[in-house]
């Protein structure tokens, strides 16, 4: 059973991005900050869930929080600051646009730096032992995955609809046949004649 957070004295938002190892598409950040008593059996790690589970657990999040935000990161961003910045930034940018300012962060992994002067603390696996990270892994996950959706009816040649834009052999298959997108990273060495398909 997940612990609601890290702990309980101050306003807490919990932070996870979804996205980082993907050859295409924008990174998505979230925060989240939870009631004290919030509760659900079913709140795990997003990467753990189903996503017909994933989606119902993201309206109840997104209704019953004190606070969420997503933000996005676009794939030409990326390749300008590299994907660890780019998902710092997104997690900046969900951070500051809460509705109710934490008075402590706690982050997903191990890695983050801001400007901000509220107290933090990276949590490896963080999304699987506290409730507010593993709300924002929903929340970050679901709504990139809704993003992808989107794409795939663009360039439905590529697989995003099942991929989500990830490294899969359909995916590099499709970059050999039809080339690279608009939404593709350049900096993941995604050219034809660099992928590995094996």
């Amino acid at each position: 059973m997940l612990e609601n957070s890290y702990q309980r004295e101050l306003i807490e938002a919990g932070c996870d991005e979804a996205g980082r190892g993907c050859l295409a598409g924008s990174v998505f950040a979230a925060a989240v900050i939870l009631p004290p008593d919030f509760y659900h059996p079913l709140l795990n790690d997003s990467k753990q869930m189903t996503e017909r589970r994933r989606d119902q657990l993201r309206a109840i999040i997104e209704r019953e929080a004190l606070a969420w935000s997503v933000q996005e990161v676009t794939a030409e961003r990326i390749d300008v600051i590299n994907i660890l910045n780019a998902s710092i930034e997104g997690m900046n940018l969900a951070i500051k646009a809460l509705s109710v300012a934490p008075e402590y962060i706690v982050i997903d992994g191990n890695r983050f730096h801001t400007d901000l002067t509220t107290p933090w603390r990276t949590i490896v696996k963080g999304d699987g032992k506290y409730a507010n990270i593993a709300a924002a892994s929903v929340l970050a996950k679901t709504h990139r995955d809704e993003y992808m959706m989107h794409l795939a009816e663009e360039y439905p040649m590529y697989g995003w609809a099942k991929n989500k834009g990830y490294p899969t052999r359909e995916h590099r298959l499709a970059i050999r046949e039809y080339g690279l997108t608009p939404y593709h990273r350049l900096s993941f060495n995604s050219s034809p004649e660099q992928l590995e398909l094996f």
